[in-house]
């Protein structure tokens, strides 16, 4: 594998873990975030803060954009010292946040545009959680034309599993549909724990069953215990399935499908939030529907 002069934007719970995993492979890290201190353990691994993003376009040739949305990357670009004004060979950006398909295609028209096509664009959301992004396990969904997804994947092998999904913004809609199935699937765990607690049933000793079975997933495995012992600290907050599911459903949308589960599922998710729960834990959504009632 060749080592790539790589930039990080966003060193967040997902993000550092991934920089961690990347310096870990020999890239070299170049990493952007809001306030330096974010970055700390990063730099002492090795790799150099840059807070003009500017001088990142200018050395690195693949950047990995790990912020929330595109509405917190538009503004990195922009002006005399943004991202744009520092390209000057071809350069890769990768989307791994978590964003509409049809967005990721508009950036990418744009940073062509602006960049003479210097700046090729590819989305490459991730699944797997916290604990895939620190174990290097990661699911990563590339979406892309050939030459710069396969850019994308030589660096983000370092992550995990990394799969050319198709053209650009594939990656997106698989993952549109991986947040569908976990939403879906977490309130459906949710409502067996409810039935079983009902009955006088262990919760679990319920799960431990569904484990054995058809019933078993990724979902229940990561968050039984939750579920069990009623604890909803955040590792991923509940509040972003909103934005996932409003995804799915824009996309759906696009090409006439419906989705009655997921329309429903987006339901849920918009009232745990509006009731104040959407900084816990996805899990929390078990406490939501054992405290409401849902007409």
């Amino acid at each position: 594998m060749t080592n790539s002069n790589v930039a990080l934007l966003g060193p967040g719970k997902m993000g550092a873990p991934m920089g961690h995993q990347l310096l870990a492979a020999g890239h070299r890290l170049t990493v952007w975030a809001r306030r330096e201190e974010s970055a700390a353990t990063l730099i002492s691994e090795g790799a150099i803060f840059e807070p003009v993003p500017k001088a990142i376009g200018q050395t690195c040739d693949v950047i990995v954009d790990m912020l929330q949305d595109l509405t917190q990357l538009s503004p990195l670009l922009e002006g005399p010292d943004g991202l744009l004004a520092g390209i000057d060979s071809p350069t890769t950006l990768i989307v791994s946040s978590t964003v509409a398909p049809d967005d990721v295609r508009q950036l990418s028209e744009y940073a062509r545009e602006a960049t003479g096509g210097l700046l090729e664009v590819v989305d490459a959301p991730v699944s797997g959680g916290e604990a895939g992004a620190q174990a290097g396990t990661l699911s990563i969904m590339v979406g892309g034309d050939d030459e710069p997804a396969a850019k994308a994947i030589e660096v983000l092998r370092a992550c995990g599993t990394p799969v050319h999904c198709g053209p650009l913004g594939a990656g997106e809609v698989v993952k549109a549909c991986n947040q569908m199935i976990v939403g879906v699937t977490m309130a459906a765990l949710s409502e067996a724990a409810l039935l079983a607690e009902g009955a006088g049933v262990d919760v679990g000793l319920m799960y431990s069953m569904l484990a054995k079975g058809w019933g078993g997933s990724a979902v229940l495995d990561a968050k039984h215990t939750k579920v069990e012992q009623r604890d909803y600290s955040n590792t991923g907050a509940a509040k972003f399935m909103v934005k996932d599911l409003k995804i799915a459903m824009g996309e759906a949308a696009a090409s006439s499908r419906v989705l009655p589960i997921c329309s429903e599922a987006l339901k849920l998710y918009e009232g745990l939030t509006e009731a104040g729960l959407g900084d816990d834990d996805l899990a929390v959504i078990h406490k939501y529907l054992d405290e409401t009632t849902i007409s």
